[in-house]
C-alpha cells in the first residue's frame, strides 16, 4: 500500500472562527426594563452550515420550535483560486529562530539561548474566501440596528489574523464588505406572512493556504552517553573531523570582534579597535552578550582558537575557556600544551633579573649561582656587565674574561663558565622558548620577549568553539 501523507492544520476553519468573532457581541435594543433603563440583548452568531443532528438539538428535537430572533448566521459561500495574487510557486523561504531558555521552577525566561531552529516554508497558494452573514430579525428596527453597527466598520476593510505563529506568513488577511441584500422577502408578499425577514451581508477575504513547513532543530550536544574512546583511550575516528575537532562543535568568529589576550584572560572588542604603543583603543563587549547569540558556553569544555603567523607558517593555539566570576568582560583562557608552537631554543631554567637575583635557590628553582649545574640556562631581564667598559666579575666568562650579556639575552653554564647562547641584539626573527620554572612559553618579537600567544588578534584570526 502506498504511503499517504496526511496534513491538516485547520487553516480555513481558523479564518471562519475569526470572522465569527469579528461579528459577535453586537446588541439590539429591546425597550426598557422595570427601572426605565434601556434593555439590550446580545445577538448570537451561529455557523450556518450545521449538521442535521446539531440543527435538531438547537430546535429542541421538535419541528414545532420557532427560530429565535434576533440572530446571525455566518457561512462560506465560495472558495476560489485567486490567480491575480500568484507569486513564485517554487519559492522556498527559510528563517532561523532562537528560543529562550525557560526556568520551569520560577516560570520565567532566563534570557539565555536554549533551542536553535531552522524553518523552511514553501510559497502558499492564494485564494478568495467568500463569506455570507444572514441577519435574522423580527422587525425592521432590529435589522437597522444591526446593520448600522456593522456596515461602517468596513471602510474600506477590517484586518484579521488566523494565528499568532511568528513564522506563519499567511496568517494575516482583510475582510471586505462586497454587497448587502436588504431583505429576502418579495413584493407582493406570499401566503406565508410569518416568514422571518433575513438581510444578507456578503464579504470577501484574500487568504493563503500553506503546505506544512519543515522544522529543523539545530542543537549543541553537551553530553554523549556512549563509548567514544578506543582501546588505548584515544577518541575514535568516527567522532573526530578532518579538522581535528569534535563533530558536535560549533565554530564561530562572532560579529567581526577583535580579541585581546593578556595574562590568562581574553577580552572582546567591537570592530574598529586597534593597538597603539601597547595600548588597546576600542569598546569592550561583555562575553555573555557575545555567547548568547550563538549558543551556550560550558566552562572548561568550550574553546577559543587563536591563529597567528609563526616561522613555519600559520599556527593555531587551542585553549579551554570559562567565564570570569568577577568580571563579565574577561574570559579565562587555559591553553592546551600540545597546541603551543614548537620551541626553537632550549628551555630556560628561569627568568631572572641579575640585579636582584638571589644567589641561592634562584627563582625558587633550587639552583645556585655559586654552583650551577652544566646546562643551566637563564633568560635575563637586565644586562650583565657593560659592553663599553668592563664585564661582570660576579659571572665567570671565557677563561681570562668575565661575562658580558645584554638584557633579553639567554645565558648558559657549560660546566666551566657562562656563555651567551642567544644574543638579543643580533636576532630579529621570531624564536620560542619555555620557562621550566613556570611552564610558560615565550616568543621573541625582535625587541622583547612576550608570551607566545599573548597579544591582539584582529577579526578572522580567532574563533569561538561552543
Amino acid at each position: 500500500m502506498a504511503l499517504v501523507q496526511y496534513a491538516y492544520d485547520g487553516q480555513v476553519r481558523r479564518f471562519v472562527l475569526q470572522f465569527i468573532r469579528m461579528v459577535s457581541n453586537f446588541q439590539v435594543e429591546f425597550g426598557q426594563d422595570a427601572n426605565g433603563n434601556t434593555a439590550l440583548q446580545t445577538v448570537p452568531v451561529y455557523y450556518g452550515d450545521v449538521s442535521r443532528q446539531a440543527a435538531m438539538i438547537l430546535k429542541g428535537n421538535s419541528e414545532n420550535t420557532l427560530n429565535a430572533v434576533p440572530a446571525m448566521a455566518a457561512y462560506i459561500s465560495a472558495l476560489t483560486y485567486d490567480r491575480e495574487r500568484v507569486l513564485n510557486p517554487s519559492y522556498e523561504g527559510s528563517i532561523r529562530i532562537r528560543e529562550q531558555a525557560y526556568d520551569v521552577a520560577n516560570q520565567t525566561y532566563t534570557g539565555t539561548q536554549d533551542g536553535l531552529y531552522t524553518v523552511e516554508r514553501l510559497m502558499p497558494s492564494p485564494y478568495k474566501l467568500a463569506m455570507k452573514l444572514d441577519i435574522w430579525t423580527s422587525n425592521t428596527e432590529q435589522k437597522h440596528q444591526i446593520i448600522e453597527q456593522l456596515a461602517p466598520l468596513f471602510n474600506p476593510a477590517l484586518e484579521i489574523q488566523n494565528s499568532d505563529n511568528y513564522v506563519d506568513w499567511g496568517s494575516l488577511s482583510a475582510v471586505f464588505l462586497t454587497d448587502v441584500t436588504y431583505s429576502n422577502r418579495t413584493v407582493p408578499m406570499g401566503a406565508d406572512g410569518d416568514t422571518i425577514d433575513i438581510a444578507t451581508m456578503s464579504f470577501e477575504m484574500p487568504i493563503w493556504l500553506s503546505l506544512p513547513a519543515k522544522v529543523k532543530k539545530m542543537g549543541v550536544i553537551t553530553s554523549v552517553v556512549a563509548n567514544v574512546f578506543g582501546a588505548q583511550g584515544e577518541l575514535n575516528d568516527d567522532v573526530v573531523t578532518n579538522l581535528n575537532g569534535l563533530m558536535i562543535s560549533q565554530r564561530t568568529t562572532p560579529m567581526n570582534y577583535e580579541l585581546l589576550y593578556m595574562g590568562n584572560s581574553l577580552q572582546a572588542y567591537r570592530a574598529g579597535a586597534h593597538e597603539s604603543n601597547g595600548n588597546i583603543y576600542g569598546n569592550r563587549v561583555a562575553w555573555k552578550d557575545v555567547v548568547v547569540l550563538y549558543g551556550k558556553l560550558t566552562n572548561g569544555i568550550s574553546q577559543v582558537r587563536l591563529t597567528f603567523d609563526s616561522p613555519t607558517g600559520p599556527h593555531e593555539i587551542v585553549g579551554h575557556v570559562a567565564y570570569d566570576p568577577t568580571d563579565n568582560y574577561n574570559l579565562l583562557f587555559t591553553p592546551v600544551a600540545g597546541t603551543l608552537p614548537t620551541n626553537t631554543l632550549p628551555a630556560v631554567n628561569a627568568v631572572i633579573d641579575p640585579f636582584t637575583v638571589k644567589v641561592e635557590n634562584v627563582n625558587n628553582t633550587g639552583s645556585s649561582l655559586l654552583n650551577p649545574t652544566t646546562g643551566t640556562r637563564y633568560l635575563i631581564l637586565n644586562p650583565i656587565g657593560d659592553g663599553d667598559s668592563e664585564s661582570a666579575v660576579a659571572w665567570a666568562g671565557v677563561p681570562g674574561t668575565n661575562l658580558l650579556a645584554n638584557a633579553n639575552d639567554i645565558i648558559e653554564y657549560n660546566g666551566n663558565y657562562w656563555t651567551v647562547i642567544f644574543d638579543s641584539h643580533q636576532i630579529s626573527t621570531p624564536e620560542y622558548v619555555t620557562n621550566l620554572n613556570t611552564t610558560v612559553q615565550y616568543r621573541w618579537t625582535g625587541t622583547a620577549w612576550v608570551k607566545s600567544y599573548e597579544g591582539f588578534y584582529p577579526a578572522g584570526s580567532w574563533s569561538l568553539v561552543l
